[in-house]
């Protein structure tokens, strides 16, 4: 079964799902995220840093993206592997830094991110899949099948 086909949707024509690239550095993934966030001045050199910690963790650390039709990326998300000790060492996957190009919203790209990132912690053996999201986006993490289940707090050392 497709990825496409296991979360009932599909990307436009042309466009793919796939694991981030040391390469994406100049294919737009800072500026996909700054969608979401502050990212901050991040050289090439601190990027390909991190993308060989993530790569070395690949068991822990799984970024993906979503390139358009001409190979840039539009879209980016994070899945997280947690190991623990309850559930009979069972394991948690944590979707993290959900991100659309602004031109390319609309097109339910998120959806798709959100979903395949799901599914990726589910064939990990993950007994559940958590992430942490604004009030005013609860309703698109619904669409793609969350619910509400707790409150999150934060201790923040840094303001952003």
């Amino acid at each position: 079964m497709t990825q496409e086909q296991s979360n009932n949707l599909s990307l436009p024509e042309g466009y793919t799902f796939r694991k981030l690239k040391s390469t994406d550095y100049s294919n737009k993934y800072l500026e996909t995220l700054k969608v979401l966030t502050t990212v901050g001045t991040i050289s090439e050199e601190k990027f390909k840093k991190l993308f060989e910690e993530w790569s070395q963790n690949s068991h822990i650390y799984q970024p993906h993206v979503i390139t358009n039709n001409q190979g840039i990326i539009v879209s980016t998300g994070m899945l997280l592997l947690e190991s623990k000790l309850i559930h009979e060492c069972g394991k948690i996957g944590h979707i993290e830094d959900i991100s659309v190009a602004k031109e390319e919203q609309g097109k339910k790209l998120g959806n798709y991110m959100v979903k395949s990132l799901s599914k990726l912690a589910e064939e990990s053996g993950c007994y559940k899949v958590i992430l942490d999201c604004s009030d005013h986006n609860v309703g698109f993490y619904e669409k793609c099948g969350f619910q509400v289940g707790g409150v999150e707090m934060v201790h923040r050392f840094f303001q952003y």
